[in-house]
């Protein structure tokens, strides 16, 4: 289907041939004595009608990539000429088949002066509608962006957060490697290009394959610092599942950042996490669980304050709808974080 149709609800393009239409019936209504001529006559309009638009939109929609370049004055032009030439078109043909089933009479001026009222009528309805569309369009356009400027601003902040700490944690820890094992920094410089690189790049929608090797990167990179203090657990569904799986690039990462951030480095215990995603009846769900140390007293009240990630969930949101949530559960115990978000099967 042309995007100019998708663009516009059915039910409206059925109210505009409607009005259309009707408005063509009434003006042209000088010889038609009884009700049910009005209705045949209205049917007719409303068949040429639909006639005319639906093959011009078609052809709109063909010549898009040529209509594209032009300016807008150009287009409205082009898009007129196209629909006025359809209706004349389509005018020729129903009065003649009206003509050949003895519907109407043949008389060379009432034909030309009825084609020369639908060309008329056509391309005033035309411009009414492109008036209406232009206006949509630049309300569209000015959603769009807006809704880029708020992307972008989220993005920057994700980047902010990522950037300050845990730079300068990483450069200590790769400078006390760089001679006791060369080795392990050579891979540690890896996993900060592969984490910086997706952090900079300004891509926003990423697989889940490769959102958990970004998360895998940046705890080998953690685990350089925070030695045995950390343990992580991954509970993943199979592959072929989790290939077509997608999220909003670091959302998960950005997630664990914060929780090593507030948890790890606030005591000397081992802290456990373990990430266990599920995806069911379209819906991602992704648990994060924190086993909280028993010896170190962390106030329940600042970390639930100190764990916000209401960014991360705002560009959930922005790409798959205001359904999806990451919401926190604070015990003596545990932490729980749970992200959802709808997310329809590629396959279906």
């Amino acid at each position: 289907m042309p995007r100019l149709m998708q663009m516009i609800s059915p039910w409206r393009w059925l109210l505009y041939l409607f009005f259309w239409s009707l408005f063509v019936t009434v003006i042209d209504r000088q010889d038609l004595n009884t009700w049910l001529d009005f209705i045949t006559r209205f049917v007719a309009r409303f068949i040429r009608n639909a006639l005319t638009v639906i093959p011009a939109v078609y052809l709109i929609d063909y010549l898009r990539p040529i209509i594209k370049q032009m300016s807008i004055i150009k287009v409205s032009i082009t898009v007129i000429i196209i629909m006025v030439t359809s209706a004349a078109f389509w005018t020729v043909v129903m009065l003649l088949l009206m003509i050949n089933i003895g519907l109407t009479q043949y008389a060379l001026a009432n034909f030309i002066l009825t084609v020369g009222l639908m060309m008329v009528i056509t391309g005033g309805f035309t411009f009414l509608f492109l008036l209406y569309f232009v206006r949509s369009y630049r309300e569209l356009s000015a959603l769009n962006q807006s809704f880029e400027q708020k992307l972008t601003a989220q993005n920057d902040i994700i980047k902010a957060r990522l950037a300050p700490h845990f730079f300068f944690n990483t450069i200590n820890s790769l400078n006390g490697l760089i001679e006791t094992n060369p080795q392990k920094a050579a891979n540690l410089l890896q996993n900060i290009s592969s984490l910086f690189r997706a952090s900079f790049s300004g891509i926003q929608e990423i697989s889940f394959e490769e959102e958990v090797a970004l998360c895998e990167d940046y705890l080998a990179i953690e685990s350089i610092r925070l030695s045995e203090k950390l343990i992580v657990y991954w509970h993943l569904p199979d592959d072929d599942i989790l290939y077509d799986m997608v999220i909003t690039a670091l959302t998960l990462q950005s997630v664990l950042e914060g929780l090593l951030f507030n948890v790890v480095e606030v005591t000397t215990e081992t802290i456990v996490i373990n990430v266990e995603v599920t995806w069911h009846q379209h819906t991602v769900r992704i648990i994060i669980n924190v086993t909280l140390p028993k010896k170190t007293f962390i106030v329940q009240h600042d970390l639930q304050k100190r764990l916000n990630f209401r960014v991360q969930a705002e560009r959930l949101q922005a790409y798959f709808g205001d359904t999806a949530t990451i919401k926190n559960m604070i015990t003596k115990e545990h932490i729980i974080t749970t992200i959802t978000y709808p997310l329809q099967d590629v396959g279906l």
